[in-house]
């Protein structure tokens, strides 16, 4: 299958690294993958702009690991909004969906500031990355602490990795996506130091990277006409910032009728059997709402 095309606001990922600092960065723009993770949920505004903002973060976290199969997000809190999950396939292949009460988030009343507090609660987020059977899958857990997405990824990296790390996060409002719904993120990160002792002149490098870094505004991530590069270029050419080949991304939901299949059988064929409505079983997809039916014969078949 042909790559998909990279376009100005195309599904991308665009490594860089800033020279003078030595930084390693990345930049993820998503505007199709995040329509077509949207379509058919019917999502308010403030959930599907919250689950554009967690695909894009985890795209960017994704592309800065060598694994082969699934980096994934998991999010539960006590909110409106009790579970988010998304996913990066290593071939670039991202999904994602939310569970919320439409009830619960129409009566919630005066809000927090901050979509965490505001939609998800009190809660947790977890990192996981798993290469298939036969291999140890690594895991890590957080606390919700912050106001956003981003600031819950920033309270992560503190704890829990010896990584510096700084990273934004954004969506368009997606009660009015003027020109399509979208969203992008922008990490940079540095090594540990090496030896005891940390280099003055590589903290500085690091506190400007972070201070130039943190005056893009969010229409220079998010507007279609301004190029990734140009982006990068405007925030970081003093010190020079190279960049390398864009990886593209897509939306593409994993599931099929096979792995349904094999979900069943791992259940007594009488218990799924319980669960017909009008002589069929049927299973949906909670990333994509693709139904898989299953009519008395075919579930005796998969059993048999």
């Amino acid at each position: 299958m042909d790559a998909p095309a990279v376009t100005a606001f195309g599904d991308f990922v665009q490594p860089f690294q800033i020279e003078k600092a030595g930084l390693r960065g990345r930049l993820v723009r998503l505007g199709p993958a995040i329509e077509a993770a949207t379509a058919g949920h019917g999502y308010p505004a403030a959930v599907a702009g919250l689950l554009a903002e967690a695909l894009a973060m985890t795209a960017v976290l994704a592309s800065g690991l060598k694994y082969e199969g699934v980096f994934s997000l998991q999010v539960q809190g006590d909110g409106p909004v009790s579970l988010m999950v998304t996913d990066a396939a290593s071939d670039g292949a991202l999904r994602g969906y939310a569970r919320f009460d439409a009830e619960r988030l129409d009566a919630s009343g005066p809000q927090p500031a901050g979509a965490v507090p505001r939609l998800l609660g009190a809660g947790h987020m977890a990192f996981t990355v798993d290469q298939g059977p036969n291999t140890e899958r690594y895991q890590g857990i957080t606390a919700l602490e912050g106001a956003t997405i981003g600031e819950c990824a920033h309270a992560y990296f503190r704890q829990s990795e010896q990584l510096d790390t700084a990273i934004i996060v954004c969506a368009t409002d997606m009660n009015s996506p003027v020109d399509g719904q979208r969203a992008a993120a922008l990490m940079i990160q540095r090594l540990p130091a090496e030896g005891a002792h940390p280099d003055p002149e590589a903290e500085d490098d690091w506190r400007r990277a972070v201070i130039l870094m943190s005056s893009v505004s969010t229409n220079e991530l998010l507007v279609p006409g301004l190029d990734a590069n140009d982006v990068l270029y405007r925030l970081f050419h003093e010190d020079g910032v190279r960049v390398y080949r864009r990886r593209p991304l897509r939306h593409d939901c994993r599931c099929s009728r096979e792995r349904v299949e094999r979900t069943l059988k791992a259940f007594p064929e009488d218990e799924i059997a319980s669960l017909a409505e009008d002589g069929h079983v049927t299973v949906t997809c909670e990333f994509c709402k693709a139904d898989y039916r299953f009519d008395a014969a075919a579930l005796g078949d998969l059993y048999r």
